[in-house]
């Protein structure tokens, strides 16, 4: 899954502030206003949801009862993410419905500012730097508040009934920085498990989650399971255990609001494969058993029939740092015809590319099952994806199931388009871009050649490949996760020189490719440095996966001054000398790390993230990050989604479906927490 890539083009937008943005209606592109709030180092955005409106009613139905469901599993993310954050968010919220006070004092208008960055992580800790944000409202503000409106607004019932109770364990979280200070800790030497503040271990080490998955895995097991996926492990009296997030278990009262929507949208299922993905999905939910997740990812992955699709459920595992745990996430779809075509193109000749990979015989696949691709329109984000998102998928993770079944991948243009329209006249190029040269080749071929990359990363290059028998697919850990998304990218990009793709026609021309090669090398050298702060090294995956990759390129093109940092008017810049030399090192370490994943070669995945995807040139730091703020951009986007409003006759049956573009980003996230908050906030 590509999660929140930096593309110039795409996500260094415009700075334009204002919590109300203009009302609009499905259909009404001119004039659209994609801004709606900033705050932060982050900036909410707006996406359209083209051709809604020309759907037939099974369709919307359809989407409405998907979209109920993707909203329904909120809570469990933010408690997923810390298990305080629950508590944190309802009192916050109780603050900011009912203070009585003066709502336009400083104090206040600092809590809001953390309410919406609480919203935007799903939590109290940075949704991509992982390190917990303090408030900058004093703690006595925070009392008196909490103190100052009616006992039951507060979530007491889980704390006696006592506001003093409340705020003893709330406090102590929310403004002591050496407690739970970063979600997932992925520094090197330390217990991961027990320096990390997410939700899915408690009062167990690294070394006895380990040991407990790793007693319970067979080798041998052609199919197995993914142990651990949608449980939390705790130590209770001493005794390893698993609470398992089904409906009648842990995070039940959410999960049986998702299984009522998805038996509503069973009804109107595109077809019956459809409806079956959909039960089995609700017998997952009901059991919490991996054998009946995976009947349901192969049906979904090989249902290349239904136009609207959706993902809901314990997915993707970057939240934890053994990458084992799945946090919880929803996206609703429908295809989008005309792009599909390209990656269809793609889809077709999947063989081709395979066969033509740079790696070992032994690591490629002799026959590629089953490669799917669709473009799509997004109509509704929930969890994991939301306010911030993806902009491609590739499905399902398992690697099994990949080989014998094959995936499903998706690129999510309207999403794609949205920063593309918002971005337009920022200064990011002007000031970030080595010449007028590649400035222009960026305008003209940027926003094609990073679709295609997109869709190379997640419709081929997760599904390319094998492991040798016998290999542990959890076998790299804590490093998998970046060495997986640096051999989707590297394919990527190999392939997007590869004349073959103009001659496919889903590139112009032999030139098109560069734009992609620079703002990837631009993007994984410096700027995407603006995103941590000065000092700190890069923790999440993706970041490590593109420096990783950029630096590798950058000191192994040294010899021949492939690509080079040079100075202008007192700024450093990236310029690329050769294009061509940079696609062979591109090719030399898709085939190293090709080796390292069908190996599960931990030491050389170690050494590769630790040496190339870790550290940062300090003083290339400072100056990207005092570069960027004179631009007064956010480098964080996320989304606000469209309302939809079921229309019914006098009987309760919806005749129509209407979309709405016209709730800002506080209405939006209060509305949530009132109709969308199932769970309490001790689970």
């Amino acid at each position: 899954m590509i999660k929140n890539k930096i593309i110039i083009i795409m996500t260094a937008i415009s700075a334009s502030i204002g919590g109300n943005a203009i009302a609009q209606t499905e259909g009404s592109t001119q004039g659209f206003n994609y801004h709606v709030d900033k705050f932060y180092d982050l900036e909410i955005l707006r996406y359209q949801v083209p051709g809604f409106d020309k759907l037939p009613l099974q369709k919307k139905r359809l989407i409405y009862y998907l979209s109920e469901a993707a909203l329904e599993g909120r809570d469990i993310l933010f408690d997923q993410n810390c298990k305080y954050n629950l508590a944190i968010r309802k009192t916050l919220e109780a603050i900011y419905a009912n203070y009585p006070k003066e709502k336009d004092s400083e104090q206040f208008a600092l809590l809001e500012k953390y309410l919406k960055r609480v919203w935007f992580s799903n939590g109290i800790h940075h949704h991509y730097a992982m390190d917990k944000f303090l408030p900058e409202f004093s703690k006595n503000y925070f009392e008196t508040a909490v103190k100052s409106i009616a006992p039951e607004t507060l979530p007491l019932y889980a704390y006696g009934n006592s506001v003093d109770n409340l705020l003893k364990e709330i406090e102590p979280v929310m403004f002591n920085p050496s407690i739970l200070s970063k979600r997932v800790n992925q520094a090197k030497g330390e217990d991961l498990i027990a320096t990390s503040a997410n939700n899915y271990y408690e009062g167990v080490s690294q070394n006895e989650v380990e040991k407990y998955y790793g007693g319970l895995k067979d080798t041998n097991d052609k199919t197995p399971i993914s142990y651990g996926l949608n449980s939390k492990l705790e130590k209770v009296n001493g005794k390893i255990e698993e609470k398992t997030w089904k409906a009648d278990g842990m995070y039940g009262a959410a999960i049986k609001k998702i299984i009522y929507w998805l038996d509503k949208a069973a009804t109107c299922a595109d077809n019956d494969i459809q409806k079956k993905t959909i039960e089995d999905l609700v017998d997952f939910y009901k059991t919490g058993n991996l054998h009946t997740f995976d009947t349901y990812s192969i049906r979904w992955a090989t249902d290349t029939l239904s136009s609207v699709d959706f993902l809901n459920g314990f997915i993707e595992t970057y939240g934890d740092p053994l990458g084992m745990k799945a946090s919880w996430e929803a996206i609703v779809n429908f295809k989008n015809e005309e792009a599909t075509h390209r990656t269809e193109i793609l889809s077709s000749n999947a063989q081709w590319f395979e066969d033509h990979s740079p790696v070992d015989k032994r690591f490629k696949k002799e026959k590629v099952k089953g490669v799917s691709a669709k473009v799509i329109t997004v109509a509704i984000l929930g969890g994991d994806c939301y306010p911030a998102t993806p902009i491609g998928i590739n499905l399902p993770n398992s690697n099994w199931i990949r080989q014998t079944h094959g995936s499903k991948s998706v690129t999510i243009e309207n999403i794609t388009s949205a920063y593309d329209e918002a971005a337009k006249g920022n200064g990011f190029k002007k000031e970030f871009v080595y010449s007028q040269t590649e400035i222009d080749l960026i305008e003209k071929y940027g926003f094609i050649t990073d679709n295609i990359h997109t869709d190379l990363h997640e419709c081929l290059g997760h599904g390319s490949g094998q492991l040798l028998p016998g290999v542990d697919q959890d076998a790299l850990k804590a490093y998998g996760a970046t060495i997986e998304e640096a051999r989707a990218d590297l394919f990527g990009l190999y392939y997007e020189a590869d004349p073959k793709l103009v001659e496919l026609g889903l590139l112009p021309n032999d030139e098109a490719y560069k734009a992609e090669y620079y703002t990837y090398m631009m993007n994984g050298l410096m700027t995407q440095l603006m995103r941590i702060e000065v000092g700190n090294n890069i923790e999440e995956a993706h970041m490590r996966n593109r420096q990783l990759i950029a630096r590798w390129i950058y000191e192994h093109g040294k010899k021949d001054n492939v690509v080079e940092f040079v100075k202008k008017d007192g700024k450093t810049y990236i310029r690329i000398n050769d294009y061509s030399k940079m696609r062979v090192l591109v090719g030399n370490l898709l085939a190293e790390i090709q080796r390292i994943k069908s190996e599960g070669d931990y030491e050389g995945a170690k050494n590769l993230v630790e040496d190339y995807g870790v550290k940062v040139d300090l003083e290339l730091h400072k100056e990207v990050k005092e570069r960027y703020a004179k631009l007064n951009l956010a480098p964080y986007k996320g989304f606000v989604n469209p309302v939809y409003e079921a229309i019914k006759d006098k009987d309760g049956n919806i005749i129509d479906v209407k979309i709405k573009y016209t709730e800002s980003y506080t209405e939006q996230m209060m509305r949530y927490g009132r109709d969308y908050s199932p769970l309490g906030v001790k689970n």
